[in-house]
């Protein structure tokens, strides 16, 4: 990250204001200058459980989010720390706080549970933090894990009624949980044998067997968070210090903090450092800054409106937000590469055409860099509009430069035989013999000329054609000639004549054919950075199915160790679904159902570019 997008404290992200949520637009602003990927940190919990704490410390820091001293809850809403990644260069830590669950003063879940399912839905690893001991009474006040199949939709509504969302639709998109358990204070052992941390969390999510209402109340947590979040891990924290000293723990130095709860929060540290991931959307494309400030105010906005959020409509959003500007980010790319040869017009073709093709290149690629999910090849197509109409209008300035610089070229060699006409030197006997013998010579220097650009030819033969009738009326008044002579003159004249339109005509068949071979090396060009594109984009989706499929299958393989046959084999479907997504996506029907159209739109509509131009050069 730059000094300039160092952010020195915390900034509210999402205010929460008598129950309603608003985007803190400094906060948005501020993402959007940010670039480079992110990997976000969300910690939820009860209030007054020592969150802020944690946050700080992952901060790198001593203090930073407000920890309070009290028992009123001093996070409102959800509050964001963007810090330099310690391990990840090029990469952006954003640490969000949120508000306290439970607080008394605002007597709605309801509220509570949105801002449960803004962390779950930014974040690339939630931290849950709670305080004592992970029993039934703490899972049940972790409630809000139950609610999120209502509150969070992975398909959007016309796909969600034709298929039914399953756990593993959830399990590909949601963030890796982290329970962090503070103030522990009982031994880590479960029936006499020493555990880890890990363990004793497996231990507290194991499901009991029964199907009455008692047994499903107590399952239904359990099962949410194992069977929603890919992986999981805890932490157990014993109590940082005496009691005295926890009202101002923030500026307590490390000696005046227990040596094991040192420990424990370094190897906390360690692993958010090393495990949290990269944000990414559904379909994997990889999250920025500046994608996260869209996010959060696509789904606070949706929020707002009293409607759900999806994914799927966050993604469409996003993407058509990016992909609009990627088209311009690529365009300009082109536009500022182009200005240099602009600057030399009038240019031959080759130049023209050969830098064309170069920033053309160089423009598809920094769209590619940028755009996701065009997959109609939509904005692709609006790239190659924007670029071959700008090309276009180059070609014709260059013609018009070209046309300029030979006319006055022509116009100055000529001055000299001009004046000599008006003196009538060329009206005397044998008078038309000098006048070729000046004309020539003229043509000659003309052509030895550099750099007249495209229309060096075309100019010339519009001259000659308009100083035919002059050249006619010298040949037929010089004396010096026989009626023979002149007319044998005469078909020379038309011959030269029909030789300079000749090559007119080359000089154009040239440009022509100089132009198809660029389009078509052009097109070959965007085809292979389509196929490389989307391959990536395929291999971030068959990440995604990796980790739903070893999350379910790790799933399966402890249901059936405790004896929960029946369950196992409910799971049995949600893995075949995906497996064969997976074989599907790898034996190219992905290729076939997303990028072999895009590639037909794009060929479809350079020949029509093409064709316009030839036909308008035809009619010159």
């Amino acid at each position: 990250m730059s000094k300039f997008t160092l952010m020195p404290g915390p900034i509210c992200l999402v205010e929460n204001v008598n129950g309603s949520l608003c985007v803190c637009k400094d906060a948005i602003e501020f993402l959007s200058r940010i670039n480079e990927p992110v990997v976000v940190v969300s910690v939820v919990g009860l209030y007054r459980t020592g969150k802020s704490y944690l946050m700080n410390r992952l901060a790198g820091q001593q203090s930073g989010f407000a920890l309070g001293n009290t028992i009123e809850s001093k996070t409102k809403g959800i509050w964001m720390w963007c810090v330099p990644h310690p391990l990840k260069e090029g990469h952006t830590l954003v640490l969000l706080d949120t508000e306290g669950l439970g607080d008394v003063d605002k007597g709605d879940s309801k509220n509570d549970g949105w801002i449960f399912c803004l962390a779950v839905l930014l974040s690339s690893t939630l931290v849950y933090n709670s305080r004592g001991t992970i029993d039934n009474n703490s899972l049940e006040q972790l409630h809000y894990i139950t609610e999120l199949a209502e509150q969070i939709k992975i398909k959007s509504p016309s796909k969600a009624a034709d298929e039914e969302e399953e756990d593993s639709d959830f399990v590909r998109f949601f963030p890796s949980f982290v329970w962090v358990v503070r103030d522990f204070a009982l031994a880590l052992e479960i029936d006499g044998k020493r555990v880890t941390a890990d363990e004793y969390l497996n231990f507290a999510l194991q499901l009991k067997k029964g199907v009455n209402k008692k047994t499903s109340d107590y399952n239904l947590p359990r099962q949410c968070i194992r069977n929603y979040f890919p992986t999981r891990k805890c932490f157990v924290f014993p109590s940082p210090t005496s009691p005295d000293k926890m009202t101002c723990l923030e500026s307590l130095q490390e000696e005046d903090l227990v040596p094991d709860f040192l420990e424990v929060t370094c190897n906390f540290c360690h692993h958010m450092f090393i495990e949290s991931a990269v944000k990414t959307l559904k379909g994997g494309h990889i999250v920025t800054g500046r994608l996260l400030g869209h996010l959060v105010q696509n789904y606070v906005d949706t929020i707002s409106s009293g409607r759900v959020p999806c994914l799927d409509n966050a993604v469409v959003t996003l993407a058509n937000l990016e992909n609009q500007a990627a088209v311009q980010e690529a365009l300009n790319v082109y536009q500022c590469g182009m200005e240099e040869v602009k600057n030399m017009f009038p240019v031959i073709v080759t130049n023209l055409t050969s830098e064309h093709q170069k920033f053309s290149s160089l423009a598809t690629s920094e769209f590619m860099k940028r755009s996701f999910k065009d997959e109609k090849g939509e904005y692709l197509g609006k790239l190659v509009e924007e670029i071959d109409a700008y090309y276009l209008d180059l070609m014709d300035k260059n013609e018009m430069a070209s046309q300029q610089k030979c006319g006055q070229l022509l116009n100055y060699l000529f001055s000299e035989m001009s004046e000599r006409l008006q003196n009538g030197v060329y009206s005397q006997s044998g008078g038309y013999e000098l006048y070729c013998r000046d004309r020539d010579a003229i043509i000659a220097k003309y052509r030895s000329e550099p750099n007249k650009g495209v229309r060096a030819e075309a100019v010339l033969n519009e001259f000659l054609n308009e100083r035919g009738a002059e050249a006619n009326s010298i040949l037929y008044t010089d004396k010096a000639l026989t009626e023979n002579e002149k007319k044998i003159q005469e078909e020379k004249e038309k011959a030269s004549l029909m030789e300079q339109m000749c090559k007119e005509e080359e000089e154009k068949r040239i440009e022509s054919e100089r132009m198809l071979e660029v389009e078509k090396a052009q097109q070959e060009d965007r085809m292979k950075q389509m196929e490389e594109k989307f391959n990536h984009e395929m291999q971030q989706q068959q990440q995604e199915m990796d980790k739903a499929l070893e999350s379910k299958l790790k799933e399966q393989e402890e249901l059936l160790k405790k004896g929960f046959k029946e369950k196992a084999n409910f799971l049995e479907e949600e893995i075949q679904n995906l497996k064969k997504e997976k074989e599907n996506n790898s034996s190219g029907g992905f290729f076939k159902e997303y990028l072999l159209p895009i590639v037909n739109t794009a060929a479809n509509l350079l020949p029509s570019i093409l064709h316009h131009r030839l036909m308008m050069k035809r009619l010159k």
